[in-house]
């Protein structure tokens, strides 16, 4: 018998930061064992509640960076799902924050020595993969931000870990330790 899948990996790229004018373009979801991982991507226009939704069957607690400002509340905007209500979330951006981790998560990873395999994209350039992908059919650059969206969810889980490695938080009089 398999290990039970109770925890999964999420991250979005959009088409820039308004919850009003832009768009989901690539839903990364990773779930599993830590024996075997599993991956779902979709891409707009193939992104729905549902087929998110099948993605994180059985699962408990949601991981994101950053998810409680950016990643959950596009989905609610424009899936109408609430994966907060639906799921225990938690965003390690919280955690990272904690023990005076500051930067977004490729920031945070350079802190830890969380290696990438592409370093040079980041939130800008996935736009504009997006675009020359929508735009003219560039499905290099659409495999580039697949690339890029994978890497975001699978370093989900070994910053997770490493988060766990250091332990808690120990505060005095509203200082951390």
């Amino acid at each position: 018998m398999g290990e039970p899948i109770n925890e999964a990996y999420l991250d979005i790229e959009t088409t820039g930061l308004s919850f009003d004018y832009d768009y989901v373009t690539v839903v990364g979801i990773s779930r599993g064992s830590n024996r075997n991982r599993e991956l779902d991507q979709f891409v707009s226009p193939d992104i729905s509640a549902h087929r998110i939704l099948q993605s994180l069957k059985g699962v408990q607690v949601v991981y994101t960076f950053a998810g409680s400002e950016f990643d959950l509340p596009f989905l609610k905007r424009h899936y109408g799902i609430d994966l907060k209500s639906d799921f225990r979330h938690r965003d390690l951006r919280c955690q990272c924050r904690e023990r005076n981790l500051r930067g977004g998560l490729k920031a945070v990873e350079r802190q830890l020595g969380i290696c990438r395999v592409r370093p040079d994209v980041d939130g800008y350039e996935a736009v504009r993969l997006w675009w020359r992908y929508r735009n003219h059919h560039d499905y290099a650059a659409l495999r580039v931000l697949l690339d890029y969206n994978r890497e975001d969810v699978l370093n989900l889980k070994i910053l997770k870990q490493l988060l766990a490695n250091l332990g808690p938080v120990i505060c005095l009089k509203g200082r951390s330790l």
